[in-house]
């Protein structure tokens, strides 16, 4: 089988993938995504649905090295190296120092900064596009802290951070007593994000772009790319079930499986599943109206959702398909039961993959070895957030238009040096 001449095949049907699908319909490409049907799709669906444009800084910095240690699971924080998967980490974790320097943590940053900026003006218009304008909202956020030390030191750590096109401030005593009489405890401070968005329904916004790319004419395809075929400096698509794609272009955004598929065409592309743990249970009794909030000090992220109220917390470094860990969700029970979130026994348990790069930043361009290849995946924590810009810029860069930002920070083939 063959795809026809003109066609461009997107690999990945989560939120970025689609959304690049949207925009190269509307660009004149006739686009056709193939995607795995999983019970539960990875990252897209099961993140906290917060459009987090204050996290401006990538996450390769001086001071997420100095915290790794106090932020461990063994000591009751959300980072998890497992030593017995330290084969799958362990060379990742090498190219994460060196991406943490101040010197390019500072380069990450302005790089980072600048989609960033472009991240909410594209949502906005893309849920006006694809008529999902009541599931998007820039409703900010909330930041509390359980004792008057760890609020004071949050605080400070903040207002010492560029935080791109947000801002903050103290969170009112209204506030902080309506949280009091929902939890167990008052929190001791908090702040309020202005500039930052929710995605009230995960699913229908899921649905929503992929109905957005049929009726500009694409494709939907179910099945499973395996691995790229590279001849005569093009590739083709091989998928699970033995057919073969040859399009004109082919864009991988498959999410943690792009890595082993860009080694199909020569490139070496370190991402790993940086692994997240979630509840979800949809008879909570939780207000609606409530801002997604952070208690920072359990890095433990809650939202309201139309379909129920989610929690989620966890940085795991592992393998995909590595069993999910139940002392995650155990512990998310614990969090919830002290706090006094109402998360019943019966509410849904989830793991997902997110795509980190060593660098914290994502891999948006064109093959320089295979002249049919480009890719846009490794958006770590911030796929949902960056999804609508990414769209917009692959669209651009493949139409032969200048993009809004200079992807040249963001070539794979930064990875090829040995520096890196």
């Amino acid at each position: 089988m063959s795809a026809a001449r003109g066609e461009l095949l997107v690999i990945g049907g989560g939120l970025v993938g689609l959304a690049c699908a949207v925009r190269l319909q509307e660009a004149g490409w006739p686009t056709m995504v193939v995607d795995r049907e999983d019970p539960v799709p990875a990252a897209s669906l099961g993140n906290a649905g917060h459009i987090a444009l204050e996290q401006a800084e990538p996450l390769a910095s001086p001071a997420t090295v100095r915290s790794a240690v106090r932020r461990h699971f063994a000591f009751g924080g959300a980072l998890d190296l497992p030593l017995g998967k330290i084969r799958t980490w362990g060379p990742w974790a090498l190219r994460f120092l060196a991406a943490a320097t101040p010197a390019r943590f500072a380069a990450g940053k302005r790089v980072l900064g600048g989609l960033m900026a472009e991240a909410g003006p594209a949502w906005r218009r893309l849920a006006n596009d694809i008529g999902a304008e009541r599931l998007y909202a820039e409703s900010g956020h909330i930041v509390v802290w359980g004792s008057a030390q760890a609020a004071e030191t949050g605080r400070a750590a903040w207002a010492g951070a560029d935080i791109g096109t947000a801002s903050f401030g103290d969170l009112e005593a209204e506030a902080l007593d309506r949280l009091g009489a929902r939890l167990k405890a008052r929190p001791a401070g908090g702040i309020r994000f202005r500039g930052t968005g929710r995605i009230h329904d995960l699913p229908a916004l899921h649905q929503r772009l992929r109905t957005a790319v049929t009726e500009r004419g694409g494709v939907l395809l179910k099945g499973e790319a395996t691995r790229l075929v590279f001849e005569n400096g093009r590739v083709r698509v091989v998928l699970a079930d033995g057919t073969r794609l040859a399009p004109e272009l082919v864009l991988i955004a498959a999410g943690a499986r792009s890595g082993r598929l860009m080694a199909g065409a020569g490139h070496k592309a370190p991402v790993i599943a940086e692994r997240g743990y979630h509840l979800h249970d949809p008879d909570a009794d939780w207000p609606e109206d409530l801002a997604p909030l952070v208690f920072e000090d359990r890095s433990l992220i809650v939202n309201r959702f139309r379909d129920g109220l989610r929690c989620s917390s966890f940085v795991e470094f592992a393998r995909p398909e590595t069993p999910p860990d139940p002392r995650k969700w155990a512990r998310l029970r614990r969090h919830a039961a002290e706090l006094g979130l109402p998360f019943g026994p019966e509410a849904r348990e989830w793991m997902g993959a997110r795509p980190t790069l060593p660098d914290y930043l994502p891999a948006i361009g064109r093959s320089r070895r295979a002249s049919n290849l480009a890719y846009a995946f490794g958006h770590q924590h911030l796929g949902l957030t960056l999804a609508a810009v990414t769209g917009d810029l692959v669209a651009a860069m493949l139409s032969g238009r200048d993009p809004a930002v200079d992807l040249g920070p963001f070539d794979v083939e930064r990875f090829n040096s040995s520096a890196n």
